[in-house]
């Protein structure tokens, strides 16, 4: 089954190849070049959004931004060549599920849409319908919608797929490693840091006080554990 993927990138050759690779995977592309055409066909339904941070009308940061202002959940994969760690992690902050920089290998691309594709459900096969509770929070998996003490969140698509992890496994101590693994699709050692800031996320959304954390404990020598029940 084709994804519906939108492709923002101003470097026409690079879109091209971008593009013609998704298609050959099966999926349909629609590119945008600037920062208002993106803004346009932001007004159709996607699965994902390839989304260049520097375009010549607009900032990428800030147009993810606006998506999740918004309530767009739609996955975003950010693609840079600002790849250092205070990028990354300012365009995970902006509301990016991953963050590639370039230049990057083609087939690194096409495996981490796949993975951001499969974690979304864009198959369409049904899901029962879940919700969580914990502390002051309620989260709706199947609604993708979240409330802390009775105030709506809003979440990105790979923050609701890394908690609904941790809901899964209580009380169990995972490892970045091992998280990389089941919750982005990825391996390796260099993009640990990825899980760090995003358990970091989740305190901030629901931790009462995210410097002492009550629900998202940090585990010496291992990484994070879950505990609904402090």
């Amino acid at each position: 089954m084709s994804a519906r993927i939108l492709l923002v990138e101003d470097e026409d050759h690079l879109a091209q190849v971008i593009a013609l690779n998704l298609e050959l995977e099966g999926h349909r592309v629609t590119r945008a070049a600037t920062g208002a055409a993106a803004r346009a066909a932001l007004d159709d339904d996607h699965d994902l959004v390839l989304l260049d941070v520097m375009l010549p009308d607009a900032d990428g940061m800030a147009l993810c931004r606006e998506m999740r202002l918004r309530g767009d959940h739609t996955p975003v994969l950010m693609l840079t060549a600002l790849g250092d760690s205070g990028h990354r992690v300012a365009g995970l902050g902006a509301g990016a599920d991953d963050y590639l920089p370039k230049p990057f290998v083609l087939a690194e691309l096409l495996a981490r849409v796949g993975a951001m594709l499969r974690r979304a459900g864009w198959t369409g096969n049904p899901a029962p319908h879940e919700v969580t509770t914990f502390g002051d929070a309620e989260v709706d998996f199947t609604a993708h919608e979240a409330a802390m003490g009775g105030v709506a969140i809003t979440l990105t698509a790979l923050e609701f797929d890394l908690l609904r992890y941790f809901t899964a496994h209580p009380h169990k101590a995972h490892a970045r490693e091992v998280l990389l693994e089941e919750v982005w699709g990825v391996s390796g050692q260099n993009t640990t840091r990825t899980v760090d800031n995003f358990v970091m996320r989740l305190r901030r959304h629901f931790e009462p006080d995210p410097q002492t954390p009550r629900h998202f404990v940090s585990v010496r020598g291992v990484g994070y554990k879950f505990v609904p029940d402090p």
